[in-house]
């Protein structure tokens, strides 16, 4: 099977402090593949490496074939990449429609109202929302509008990072299904940064382990949930 995202030796840095070591990572195209580890770990340094910043300064990311480590970060996000970023970072002043619209702007999508009812059946609360300002929405609804204005995009890879992050367990049983039906029904190829590992791991095809930036595992999801050493640092008490 051919990675739609491959990184080969990537590391990375914050000025002295190297954050990912020597990465190794593949997502083909219609796999969910999620990233798992402690905070600090350096997961969301990865997502955002993937982006352009910080720039790789060693190692390879191709993307479809292509190398895309030296790229500029809009040009990286025009070739059908979208983040729903880490702490969701709405536009709280703008309306739901106002949001969905910016990623469907920034990515010169020609079918806008097409693209917002399928955003509306996958999120309905979006649709009785749509008139009101994101900044007034629950955490777990801003999080529907940030999956959304990605989407919003058509996006052949979402890079979804802690999309869990300070919900509610009924909010996050309904986003992560959410994610399920769309891959299920669409093909869309997703890459999660997660700290909820169980979820994540009953959700991915595959899955990898982040220890102090290196990866330290790989497996299916239900592999990696069977692992003693997984289960006692990740999921037990949790």
């Amino acid at each position: 099977m051919t990675a739609l995202l491959k990184l080969s030796g990537v590391s990375s840095f914050y000025g002295a402090i190297q954050a990912l070591k020597s990465v190794d990572l593949e997502v083909h195209e219609g796999e969910i593949v999620t990233l798992i580890g402690a905070n600090g770990a350096g997961k969301s340094t990865l997502m955002m490496t993937v982006c352009g910043n910080p720039r790789a300064r060693a190692g390879s990311i191709r993307y479809d074939g292509q190398e895309i480590a030296a790229l500029p970060t809009f040009e990286i996000m025009r070739r059908r990449i979208a983040q729903s970023p880490e702490g969701r970072r709405v536009f709280a002043r703008m309306t739901v429609f106002e949001n969905l619209q910016m990623g469907a702007e920034v990515a010169g999508n020609p079918d806008t109202r097409t693209t917002m009812d399928e955003v509306f059946a996958l999120f309905p609360r979006l649709s009785e929302r749509s008139a009101q300002r994101a900044g007034t929405l629950s955490g777990g609804e801003q999080q529907m509008v940030a999956i959304g204005r990605a989407l919003m995009s058509r996006p052949r890879l979402l890079l979804l990072d802690e999309p869990s992050l300070g919900l509610a367990p009924l909010m996050v049983r309904q986003i992560f299904a959410a994610i399920r039906d769309l891959n299920r029904r669409t093909g869309l190829t997703v890459l999660l940064v997660e700290q909820n590992a169980f979820q994540a791991l009953r959700l991915a095809h595959r899955g990898y382990v982040l220890v102090n930036g290196a990866i330290t595992m790989a497996g299916t999801g239900a592999e990696l949930l069977a692992r003693p050493e997984i289960r006692a640092a990740y999921l037990e008490g949790g």
